[in-house]
């Protein structure tokens, strides 16, 4: 059977590494010259702790998603915690953020019952942690250890670098490791460097043809037509271009966002550190994400800072492709307005130094990590989706957050067993991740990183990975 799946982004890319190791041979048309090169992506998301909001089913549906996602590329993932605080005037219940985190904890329980496996965040009694105020005071005055291996140690930085009368307590020490996307990008191109990968190559057109589909694509001005007979839609904010060539309407949101990348102090690991806050207002939450070589990646979920007050678009039928303002496309094709870029960032350090106050000597650098993300339905606040189908032959990737890929994935294998492409026995499988020479990552990652614009060092691992422990 001839699959192909357009967008080469980590949805795109994953699915295409799923189905060849089931033994299928799909092809990847992908318009940049690289892989996973859209959106940022740095959590896993395991549990959806950073969004309070969202109800129990879909912490735990990403819970259960980011397990998966950990086990299949181990070597992208940052093995360091995430400090969980809410600042005093948040009206956010901690009380209650505790509860629903231990309902966590024991869904956890749940799945290394059932596969011990399943252990890849930590050991069971310190996924999460609370730590008091006297607690936390007793920490200050420690010196920060330049690899931390205890919770405590951790929070050595916090302890003494945050301004801990702003926050309610106690806060939450919780086992959410990072995504390092430059490397991911890497270790998908290296699974992905014998199958037929289509780099800069736009698909144009797609028409249905009996029960398939052609596909025309152009790449270097040549114009090709083939025919598939299944096809996945993985093209991210712009699948609503792929729906309307083939006339299938989806309702669908695109929202365009922003982090921001500042330069601080080296000598010491800290662990990420969210301040909860109110999404869209000007109390939005602020978020500090330590990369290699003193980088953080910064987000302030306001209008002014990773939010933009037009930089939310909605499908309006016939068409399934929603309008963002052309600013915004242009930044995505051409590269983020480095005067903005640097405004912003400069907010952003603003912002997340009024909870740590050393950081308003943090240096703001002109490249944003950025672009638009695509969320079914008409509900902004959903992370937790992956597919849906037109008929038999055709799917939509709609993943919301990087970790629920292989959710989908399960559902496209589904639809591929009904059409006998595959036995029954492919249904379901979890299938490992490949580990690979640690050298042709780093070197490949940091290749990435430079030709789109970041340092390299934010390319590399804070705590290296060191296999299996």
């Amino acid at each position: 059977m001839k699959i192909a799946i357009i967008g080469g982004g980590v949805a795109g890319a994953s699915v295409a590494i799923y189905l060849r190791k089931l033994g299928l041979k799909p092809t990847l048309f992908e318009k940049k010259p690289m892989l996973v090169a859209g959106p940022p992506a740095c959590h896993l998301h395991a549990g959806g702790n950073l969004y309070p909001d969202i109800d129990d089913t879909q912490r735990k549906q990403l819970l259960k998603e980011s397990i998966e996602f950990l086990c299949f590329y181990p070597q992208a993932i940052e093995k360091r915690p995430t400090l969980l605080a809410i600042p005093k005037h948040i009206l956010i219940d901690i009380d209650e953020l505790i509860q629903r985190t231990k309902k966590l904890a024991l869904f956890y329980k749940e799945l290394i019952d059932k596969d011990p496996a399943n252990r890849v965040l930590g050991d069971l009694q310190e996924y999460f942690l609370t730590f008091s105020q006297d607690e936390v005071v007793a920490l200050q005055g420690k010196t920060p250890k330049k690899v931390p291996k205890t919770p405590g140690e951790w929070l050595i930085p916090f302890a003494n670098e945050v301004d801990i009368n702003k926050l309610k307590f106690p806060v939450i020490l919780v086992q959410e490791y990072g995504i390092n996307i430059f490397r991911l990008s890497a270790i998908a191109q290296l699974l992905l460097q014998d199958a037929d990968v289509r780099y800069e190559t736009s698909v144009v057109d797609v028409k249905r043809s009996g029960d398939g589909f052609i596909v025309i694509s152009k790449c270097n001005n040549e114009c090709k037509e083939e025919y598939f007979d299944f096809l996945i839609n993985a093209a991210g904010f712009k699948s609503g271009m792929i729906d309307d060539f083939l006339g299938y309407y989806k309702e669908r949101i695109v929202e365009f966002k922003a982090a921001y990348i500042a330069k601080y102090r080296d000598d010491y690991l800290y662990p990420e550190m969210i301040f909860h806050g109110i999404r869209g207002t000007d109390k939005g939450m602020a978020q500090f994400t330590p990369y290699p070589a003193g980088y953080y990646q910064l987000h302030g979920m306001r209008k002014d800072i990773t939010l933009f007050e037009d930089g939310v678009a909605k499908s309006e039928p016939p068409s399934s492709q929603p309008r963002l303002p052309q600013k915004y496309i242009e930044f995505i094709e051409k590269g983020f307005n480095p005067d903005l870029a640097i405004k912003r960032t400069q907010k952003a350090i603003w912002y997340v130094s009024r909870y740590l106050p050393p950081f308003t000597d943090a240096t703001p650098t002109p490249t944003p990590l950025f672009g638009a993300q695509q969320i079914p339905g008409r509900d902004l606040s959903l992370r937790a989706a992956e597919v849906s189908f037109e008929g038999d032959r055709y799917a939509r990737c709609e993943i919301v957050k990087v970790s629920s890929i292989f959710t989908m994935a399960d559902a496209i294998v589904g639809k591929l067993i009904k059409l006998q492409a595959l036995p029954h026995t492919a249904q379901g499988v979890r299938i490992e991740g490949e580990l690979l020479d640690e050298k042709l990552i780093d070197d490949l990652a940091q290749e990435i990183a430079k030709k789109r614009g970041y340092p390299e060092e934010m390319a590399k691992l804070l705590i290296p990975y060191i296999g299996e422990e």
